[in-house]
């Protein structure tokens, strides 16, 4: 009787003490972020409610804008263009009406530091690598430039993939700034697109390695953080990335593949641990028993 009130005391101390310290903890020095938003809805559809035509944006991407002289991009089943280095190594654009949320995407199109939350980036007379979408060059977004944006929308959401793999859409999504060399240690093949030194200079510091993000962080903050840096880091030059919450849940999933791949494994044996310490518990409180009856 006498250790069941030593327990009761113990517990008693332990609830106080983490009611006094937990929220703190979680409410003041981590306080709670607004839930990640997938659709975007701080950006106006620039689109302006044009219906968009795949033909035309493909001619606009094609020969109009020629896109590929940046960007590389499967056009028509062959692959156009070729990524540069500007500042980071610019994406791939065949994927990108599967994996970027179609408002995100015009918005980007039509303004890419609004779009990306990093206008603080150019408020010292820079600029952003991607200028303003402007068809006219006259300064002004005028019901043309709607039009276009949402031809080019409607061609790259045509052309794009029906499906990728996880680790297909983390290289397009994150793998221009990011590396992940626990996914290929030997081959070096997830190594940052962009060289250290471009991206250093561009971004300010070298964007850390996501091998073990998914352990040090948790799933909850990372779908926070990419769907909105900003939330969690406020001044970041990272941009907003703007995926799909599919496309987010599959770089999570890859994250997790290659940071924590006995999660599955570790799951399995939780329960029969737990299951050997409870027997292994009985069988101490009944030898304790006999040895202070013994005792008494």
């Amino acid at each position: 009787m006498r250790e069941l009130k030593i327990l009761a005391v113990v517990v008693a101390f332990t609830l106080i003490t983490y009611w006094g310290v937990e929220p703190y903890a979680h409410h003041e020095m981590h306080p709670e972020k607004p839930a990640p938003d997938y659709t975007f809805k701080d950006l106006k559809d620039v689109r302006n409610g044009k219906t968009g035509n795949a033909e035309a944006g493909k001619k606009l991407i094609v020969e109009g804008f020629q896109c590929q002289s940046c960007h590389s991009v499967t056009v028509d089943g062959k692959k156009l263009g070729n990524s540069i280095e500007s500042g980071v190594m610019t994406p791939d654009l065949t994927s990108a009406g599967l994996i970027y949320n179609e408002n995100f995407l015009a918005a980007f199109i039509a303004d890419p530091a609004k779009a990306g939350k990093v206008e603080h980036k150019f408020e010292d007379g820079g600029a952003h690598p991607m200028t303003k979408f402007d068809v006219n060059y006259d300064g002004a977004f005028t019901d043309v430039d709607a039009q276009a944006v949402a031809d080019i929308v409607a061609f790259l959401k045509s052309a794009a993939p029906k499906q990728m793999t996880n680790k297909e859409v983390f290289a397009d999504a994150c793998q221009r700034c990011h590396a992940i060399k626990y996914g290929d240690m030997k081959g070096g093949s997830m190594a940052a697109f962009t060289s250290d030194k471009s991206v250093k200079d561009y971004m300010g510091k070298l964007p850390p390695d996501l091998s073990q993000y998914i352990k040090s962080r948790s799933e909850n903050y990372l779908h926070e953080f990419v769907n909105d840096p900003q939330k969690h880091l406020d001044g970041t030059a990272m941009p907003r990335v703007g995926l799909t919450q599919a496309a987010e849940d599959q770089v999570i999933t890859y994250m997790a593949e290659v940071g924590d791949s006995k999660r599955a494994e570790r799951n399995e044996l939780g329960p029969k641990f737990l299951i050997y310490f409870l027997i292994f518990a009985v069988f101490a409180w009944l030898w304790k028993a006999k040895i202070w009856r013994d005792l008494h």
